[in-house]
């Protein structure tokens, strides 16, 4: 671990001495590809370096325990340092894990009602205000790409993207069958219903990501429904695309102009097909997708939010947290940074 730790640390340095030559000469695309592997191994090398300071405490220590007046605090030095080695060792293995090839790329939601009819449609409607509040806690941009509400209220199929930074991941975490238990609005008798919602998360790849031929995608326009006033009405800016080979269909109409909604759902289309391929090369289409979002069944969660006890509970990890309201209003944070430590667990232990 250590020779591949110093050979980072050296290309590190080597970077820092390019930036300073590609500043000089103006070239910006140069230092745009530096800074992003600097960016990239910032985290490894920092924590390396504190590693090898804390093995200087270590060895200073040791020498100080021969000094009778020095001991005490010297075994105290020694310890101390010991158990910063161990942290930072556990640190630096989690590091150097081979690292998510998608994670710094944007996010497309695919939330859909599954069992529970309106209850779940208003429970869809809920977690897609959820994740938008998490996006803005993070200072990432939502913007929704198609929906199919219903008159209540909620939402029978919602697709949406989240552009940010890390964006994948985060979300990567949130696809499955989300459980809701409560009692719905509409029910005078107080009892509590079950209702499921599923939710997919794919990577936002761009159409230079995959290889589309134009002659198996079909373009249909038509008129956008919902919200927009007159514009609505008069333009037929909405986009349909269908990937003839898969059946594969993509709808978007919530930009104003036919060719941003065509650019957008191309990006949406790319990135199922991307998903598809994947599952494909893996040999588990069929597996790995109902894996994601099952078939929305009430047995078949990751997640379930109980409101009369005011608890959410991911099922993967056995986390129970009686924090309801702030969940819903996108505190998600304490819920995904253990499951991207349990998944970092059994990445560790895939490596041993």
């Amino acid at each position: 671990m250590l020779d591949k730790l110093n050979s980072i640390e050296a290309r590190y340095s080597q970077i820092e001495a390019r930036l300073g030559v590609a500043e000089t000469y103006d070239d910006p695309e140069l230092v745009a590809r530096l800074n992003k592997e600097q960016a990239e191994l910032q985290p490894l090398v920092e924590t390396f370096r504190t590693y090898q300071k804390t093995l200087d405490t270590k060895a200073q220590a040791e020498e100080m325990t021969s000094d009778p007046e020095l001991k005490e605090l010297a075994q105290e030095e020694y310890q101390q340092a010991l158990d910063d080695l161990h942290r930072l060792e556990h640190e630096l293995q989690i590091l150097l894990l081979p690292r998510d090839p998608n994670d710094g790329k944007n996010v497309i939601v695919e939330i859909r009602a599954g069992v529970g009819g309106e209850e779940a449609a208003l429970f869809a409607h809920s977690l897609f205000r959820m994740y938008v509040m998490y996006a803005e806690s993070k200072g990432w941009h939502a913007e929704m790409d198609s929906a199919s509400e219903t008159e209540l209220g909620g939402i029978k199929e919602i697709v949406f993207t989240v552009e940010g930074n890390g964006a994948w991941s985060r979300f990567k975490f949130e696809s499955g069958v989300h459980r809701v238990q409560r009692v719905p609005e509409t029910e005078s008798g107080g009892r509590v219903h079950t209702s499921t919602v599923t939710v997919a998360v794919l990577p936002e790849m761009e159409t230079a990501d995959i290889q589309l031929n134009p002659a198996d995608i079909e373009m249909q326009v038509f008129r956008s429904s919902g919200a927009g006033g007159q514009h609505v009405n008069k333009t037929s800016s909405a986009v349909r695309l269908i990937h003839k080979p898969t059946g594969t269909v993509v709808e978007c109409q919530q930009e104003r102009s036919q060719f941003q909604n065509r650019d957008k759902a191309m990006r949406i289309l790319a990135s199922r097909l991307y998903e598809a391929e994947q599952e494909k090369i893996s040999s588990e289409y069929t597996q790995q997708r109902r894996s994601q979002v099952g078939s929305g069944m009430r047995n078949e969660r990751i997640r379930t939010y109980n409101f009369p006890q005011g608890r959410v509970t991911d099922h993967r990890i056995g986390l129970t947290l009686y924090k309801i309201d702030q969940v819903m209003d996108g505190e998600l944070d304490e819920i995904i940074d253990a499951l991207a430590a349990d998944h970092q667990a059994d990445l560790l232990k895939s490596a041993r």
